[in-house]
């Protein structure tokens, strides 16, 4: 007797993986330049429920003057900052993308964040602080390169 494993997505993991095939799409067809890419991100923040709007908003301006070579733009639905070569380094998850308890600050593995054989890559938020907002600055400078 073989028991039946279910292994599928939720209605928004589905969803968000339609999003990054449509983003996918979006930049094969244009170009897109670093404009286009933070309209899209902040349309993105817009839809948000207050509570994270208000950080994705902060985030954005604080990841925006800590590490301005990185570009705005959207990845799987989500606010995301890519490096020169269009790579996503970090991101924004909103609480409410996946009907989780926190919202998340996440760095692929294009962010300079190594620190010997572990390191963390994500971190999540409940609110920021000044303290939060001076170590999110540090973190996405050194993640930048």
């Amino acid at each position: 007797m073989t028991a039946k494993t279910s292994q599928s997505f939720t209605e928004e993991e589905r969803a968000a993986m339609k999003e990054r095939a449509r983003e996918t799409k979006a930049e094969a067809k244009t170009n897109k330049n670093r404009a286009e890419g933070e309209s899209d991100l902040l349309a993105k923040i817009a839809e948000m429920p207050a509570s994270d709007r208000v950080m994705a908003e902060r985030l954005h301006a604080i990841i925006s003057a800590s590490a301005p070579a990185l570009s705005p733009r959207t990845w799987y639905g989500m606010p995301a900052y890519a490096n020169r070569d269009g790579k996503v380094v970090c991101f924004f998850q909103s609480a409410q993308k996946f009907k989780t308890r926190y919202a998340t600050l996440g760095f692929s593995d294009q962010a300079q964040l190594d620190e010997g054989a572990m390191w963390p890559s994500a971190f999540a938020l409940k609110e920021l602080n000044a303290e939060d907002e001076a170590k999110v600055a540090a973190l996405v400078k050194k993640a930048a390169g």
